[in-house]
């Protein structure tokens, strides 16, 4: 890796990490205050410390969110994806009455008597 591609990686790294560090704070910021705001006034659960807010956050993102990037992977996707309207009328009328039948088989099967 030449020289240049190197700096912009550590200068990318060193932006990145601290704003992800700040995210991370911000955000169990307003969740505590979400919370403190919300909870005790229709439950009787009391309020929460700011680190409480911080697992609370956290715990949330690992058991519903996870932690991976969903951004690139969906913006390639949406790039290489062609909608289905342009490929089913690329079809010719017999590749069309095809896949209407092999539709009807899959989706509307009678019961067994």
């Amino acid at each position: 890796m030449d020289t240049t591609k190197r700096h912009f990686c550590i200068t990318r790294f060193c932006i990145i990490v601290p704003l992800v560090i700040m995210g991370i704070f911000a955000i169990s910021g307003i969740v505590m205050l979400l919370w403190n705001w919300i909870i005790p006034s229709i439950s009787p659960l009391t309020a929460i410390t700011y680190w409480q807010a911080m697992g609370l956050f956290l715990l949330c993102r690992i058991l519903f969110g996870g932690f991976h990037q969903h951004h690139r992977a969906a913006h390639r996707h949406i790039a290489n994806h062609v909608p289905f309207s342009d490929k089913f009328m690329d079809m010719n009328d017999n590749e069309r009455q095809q896949f209407k039948n092999q539709w009807k088989q899959r989706c509307c099967k009678t019961p067994k008597s």
